[in-house]
């Protein structure tokens, strides 16, 4: 690891995209503002727990570490929001801690920003200038951009059709093993399991013949997970969209993403490819009307907020199928270090990645609210669900099969197996006695 090489790298992606040196501070009326620092240095946090002898108490420092840095507040009117650290475990081993505010950076950021720090670092490693393309523009160009597109007619038909389609909604009530808490905490943690290669190729076929996408599939699923779950045929969940509909952004870092409600009717008891297509409908249409961000819509719906809860949505649904960009570093080895989430926004997200082996699914959820046992049953749930719907997709919703044989057999067997041994020479009003 070349050190100097890697703050040259980091200095030069901050100098080419403004946001990396963008602060947000108060301005005149209360208004928040952007203020754009001119390039410096970025100096990397140096760590060095190489002298740690043991090998399991090195680790143990190096998690602590990195999820200290990771959960370290930012001041977003002081603070730069890039912050890198650099763990030295041995003299050839080190872990890179790269955090970034949310504000500045979303999951598409990412991959602009592994390719071009690959670029910056080989250049800076052989003297030499990065072969990177100009930016047509920056992240305050969009901002402003957006707010004055954002106005009149092209506001009012965005509202109107977020107004049309979420009135009514109501909070989506899962059965939860605790009490739900006055106010959330945010705690949370994860229960990962895999949707195996086949299964994984039966859903896309199944996607291609309906006219669909994996994405809509999956999600359909996932609503007939939640509403035998709530007992309801009302579904809203949110899920992000990547937000990059014009080329002169695809090349940015910064946020774009935005969230949608997509919401999903259940009644009447559907076949599976009738649902299917209803939420194809919706998703398009949500599609259509991408472009007010969620903060505002929020605003502007103004539903009863409750502490204990987020507004309008309370479970998240995630495809990641924007492949992710391979770290590489002049002639590095470079793995990534595993990620302990500790945090959910939500009560309930479940993420998939596509991969080369099938899908990785990954269940996010709240604490407070849900024990560990439970997520891992409901991740059982969904395979099974997954399965199903791929067997005969014309099956109607009720008759879907959820539970694994283990606890048909349970539910059908050993909760009836209630034969019992009772004295013959007596009458019932005497047993009861």
């Amino acid at each position: 690891m070349d050190v100097a090489a890697l703050e040259a790298a980091f200095s030069g992606l901050a100098a080419r995209h403004e946001v990396l040196r963008t602060r947000f501070v108060i301005g005149e009326g209360g208004e928040p503002v952007q203020v754009v620092d001119e390039p410096s240095p970025v100096r990397i946090h140096h760590i060095d727990l190489s002298t740690v002898q043991d090998p399991t108490a090195r680790e143990a420092q190096v998690r602590e570490t990195v999820d200290a840095e990771a959960l370290r507040p930012f001041d977003l009117a002081a603070d730069a929001l890039l912050r890198v650290s650099l763990v030295r475990v041995a003299e050839e081993d080190h872990v890179l801690v790269l955090s970034m505010h949310h504000i500045v950076s979303d999951g598409w950021s990412i991959g602009v920003l592994t390719r071009e720090l690959g670029e910056l670092y080989a250049a800076a490693l052989h003297k030499q200038d990065a072969q990177l393309p100009d930016l047509p523009v920056q992240y305050a160009d969009f901002a402003i951009w957006q707010r004055q597109w954002l106005q009149g007619e092209v506001l009012d038909r965005q509202l109107g059709y977020w107004r049309e389609q979420l009135t009514g909604l109501e909070p989506l009530e899962l059965p939860t093993d605790h009490p739900r808490p006055a106010e959330r905490t945010g705690k949370g943690a994860s229960q990962d399991f895999d949707i195996p290669a086949e299964l994984t190729t039966a859903l896309r076929t199944l996607a291609t013949s309906t006219g669909t996408s994996l994405y809509m599939v999956l999600l359909a699923t996932f609503d007939v997970l939640l509403s035998r779950y709530a007992r309801r045929d009302d579904i809203a969940v949110g899920t992000p969209i990547a937000g990059r509909n014009r080329a002169e952004i695809e090349g940015l870092i910064g946020f774009f993403v935005n969230t949608l409600v997509i919401r999903s009717d259940l009644s009447d008891n559907p076949g599976f490819e009738d649902l299917l297509a209803r939420v194809k409908d919706t998703t398009l249409a949500a599609y259509d009307h991408q472009d007010l961000p969620f903060e505002r819509l929020v605003e502007e719906l103004a539903p009863e907020r409750d502490l204990s809860r987020t507004p309008l949505f309370q479970v998240m649904f995630i495809l990641q199928n924007a492949g992710q960009e391979a770290w590489q570093f002049a002639d590095l080895n470079i793995d990534s270090y595993p990620n302990q989430t500790t945090v959910s926004q939500f009560d309930l997200t479940l993420s998939i990645q596509e991969t080369d082996d099938g899908l990785q699914a990954l269940l996010l959820y709240s604490t407070d609210l849900f024990d560990a046992p439970t997520m891992e049953r409901l991740a059982g749930h969904y395979r099974n669900l997954l399965a199903s719907v791929v067997a005969d997709p014309t099956t109607r919703l009720t008759d879907l099969d959820m539970l694994s044989p283990a606890e048909q057999h349970q539910l059908i067997v050993e909760w009836n197996d209630t034969a019992a041994d009772f004295p013959r020479d007596k009458c019932i009003h005497e047993l009861v006695e």
